[in-house]
């Protein structure tokens, strides 16, 4: 599987290159044939995909863009663990004349809190240390 992955990655690489521009350089813009320029127009064939050239005058970096990368502890498989934080709610549904018990869960494990409505009992046997 490894060898796949590195022969598709060279492949990909081999062709992409990344993209600087500088000041002076000319580019064009990609403009969508719906809402860009020539919208007017009936017969859309005709539109042009880009429109330009400009030349750029000041590049501005924009830190927003740049995305910091979650501290996981990833496994071998490449799995992690989303350990429970607390619990929310609790909720008694019926279901053919029974009464299942359940209860909301606040998962954590990465940055972002994902909330889950799990069966009380098996929460009960696999974390007890949530309803002491």
């Amino acid at each position: 599987m490894k060898i796949a992955q590195s022969r598709k990655k060279s492949y990909h690489d081999r062709w992409r290159k990344a993209i600087e521009f500088k000041e002076g350089d000319d580019v064009f813009l990609k403009v969508n044939p719906w809402t860009g320029v020539g919208r007017a127009l009936k017969a859309r064939k005709l539109t042009s995909r880009f429109i330009g050239p400009y030349q750029l005058h000041k590049y501005i970096h924009d830190p927003s863009h740049v995305v910091e990368p979650d501290d996981i502890q990833i496994k071998e498989n490449l799995t992690y663990e989303t350990v429970p934080l607390r619990i929310d709610d609790k909720r008694v549904k019926k279901l053919r004349g029974k009464d299942i018990p359940l209860v909301k869960v606040v998962w954590g494990g990465n940055k972002e809190e994902n909330a889950t409505w799990e069966l009380e009992s098996k929460m009960r046997e696999t974390y007890p240390m949530l309803f002491a």
